[in-house]
């Protein structure tokens, strides 16, 4: 063990750091370093327990051995959720004996850091657990126990870790026991599961032989801290001219659409436009899986879909909810994602209705949005897409990593789209192609609105926008103020 200490600080000398920070996780520091290598195509992400020392790893090892011998995976795998809590404190005292017998002098601050460590090692997910605590990550990747688990890191795109799952069958145990905490499970007859950890976290997982490898977890992690307007605008991912022109359309219930590819940003957009909601409207938001955090004074009524049991039984669909939220009385209506006839059908009618209508589908570019739109599976008659008004882009360069709005495009009267504001590649930045007529003439037409008012409008909250991302206000609940205190006329700017 010395001896591969030795290697890995020798190794370490060797690489360039381009990050570094700590992290806490159940009274336990975590040094985390991202080093790059020129032999090395990917940067690494090595995790490190600071306030563990070597010697007391090596003891900590020959605890978790002693301990395992005495497990059951697969008993503890069939255990329900308060089974579970019972003998995770039956374990918890056989760990307390332990620790006394090799560190007797240990406090109980010292004692009880060490159990949680030794409890997550063993009923837990490992050091996963310390990545799923890690806020600057988006994804955690479990290929195969062979290969290091994979990270993706908002700043610096993917990284490998330091990081291996021990065997094949220890994957498959973390798939098990995040299925059974929420009444799903994974088998040799069910090889593929979608599911949720009790924090919001989205998982995939997959079992051998259907991922060739090996066994697969997936893990998309829900923002705790997340996405604000004035964050987009700072990050450089919106320029606070079309911020302005979106707030201009949520403000006057104008539906808009957000599209893009796998991993561009499009829920974090969803969320972003959200801040722009009055207080005073009811709002049904429709999720597969939980993602969306809308200010706290929002009259906010947030829904999710449910698969049905092995027996076929207590399905919910995106479609029922959809149709439910109509009897709700909703102002507005926010969909996670589109992607059936149906779905779109409910949508478009809700529109025609008075709704206003926010969602995201996947496709590329505005002329792709129309395609899918109008070609199987949905099928939706060109002429009906007219009465959404705004079309959003996001993309993500997967060279870079860096996440950009691409597009901003009205729907015309025949059902096409007109690209507004596009992304000059080169430059980085949000350029006005064309002037607005359709969206402007409708704007003009439900609120009276002359060509001046306008422009002041947009003024005005391109000024406002500016001053959120000076005064550092990126928190959802804050903005969720300003923007209800501007509703109100309320608003004073320092």
């Amino acid at each position: 063990m010395t001896e591969l200490i030795r290697k890995t600080h020798e190794e370490l000398a060797r690489k360039e750091l381009i990050d570094r920070y700590t992290i806490t996780v159940n009274n336990i520091v975590v040094d985390i370093s991202i080093y790059s290598e020129e032999e090395r195509p990917v940067p690494e992400y090595i995790v490190s327990i600071t306030n563990i020392s070597d010697a007391t790893k090596i003891i900590l090892e020959k605890i978790r051995q002693e301990f395992i011998s005495k497990m059951n995976l697969e008993e503890i795998e069939s255990l329900e959720q308060n089974e579970l809590i019972n003998i995770r404190q039956r374990f918890k005292g056989e760990i307390k004996r332990l620790i006394h017998k090799y560190f007797p002098q240990a406090d109980a601050k010292t004692i009880n850091m060490l159990i949680n460590y030794l409890i997550e090692e063993n009923l837990g997910l490992g050091k996963i657990e310390i990545l799923l605590q890690d806020p600057a990550l988006e994804e955690i990747v479990i290929n195969n126990h062979k290969d290091p688990v994979w990270v993706y890191h908002r700043k610096h795109g993917w990284l490998i870790t330091n990081i291996k799952i021990v065997t094949e069958a220890r994957i498959r145990h973390f798939a098990t026991m995040i299925g059974r905490d929420i009444g799903k499970e994974i088998t040799n007859l069910s090889p593929l599961m979608d599911a949720h950890l009790l924090t919001g976290d989205r998982v995939n997982a997959t079992l051998g032989p259907i991922s060739t490898k090996g066994n697969t977890i997936t893990i998309r992690k829900f923002s705790q801290d997340p996405w604000t307007i004035s964050k987009f605008i700072q990050e450089n991912v919106l320029s606070v001219e079309a911020a302005a022109l979106i707030w201009l359309a949520v403000q006057n219930e104008l539906s808009v659409l957000i599209s893009g590819g796998t991993g561009s940003g499009k829920t974090s957009m969803l969320n972003v436009i959200s801040n722009f909601f009055p207080p005073n409207q009811r709002i049904i938001s429709i999720e597969d899986t939980r993602e969306l955090t809308l200010p706290g004074d929002l009259h906010w009524v947030p829904m999710e879909t449910r698969l049905a049991n092995p027996e076929g039984k207590g399905g919910v669909s995106m479609l029922d909810l959809l149709v439910n939220s109509l009897r709700m009385r909703p102002d507005r209506i926010i969909v996670g994602e589109i992607r059936r006839k149906r779905e779109a059908e409910v949508l478009l009618e809700a529109m025609h209705t008075g709704h206003s209508v926010y969602g995201t589908i996947h496709a590329n570019n505005a002329e792709e949005v129309v395609t899918r739109l109008t070609n199987s599976p949905i099928e939706i008659p060109k002429p009906m897409i007219a009465s959404l008004s705004m079309i959003v882009i996001q993309n993500r360069n997967r060279r870079t990593g860096k996440r950009r709005t691409l597009q901003v495009a009205e729907i015309t009267p025949t059902g096409d789209a007109r690209i507004l504001i596009k992304l000059n590649v080169n430059k980085d930045t949000l350029e006005q192609v064309a002037k607005s007529e359709t969206m402007l003439e409708r704007l003009k037409l439900y609120t009276g609105m002359t060509d001046e008012e306008i422009d002041f409008d947009l003024k005005e909250k391109v000024r406002i926008l500016k001053w959120m991302v000076k005064k550092e206000i990126f928190d959802v609940n804050e903005i969720g103020m300003i923007i209800a205190k501007y509703y109100m006329g309320t608003l004073r700017m320092d």
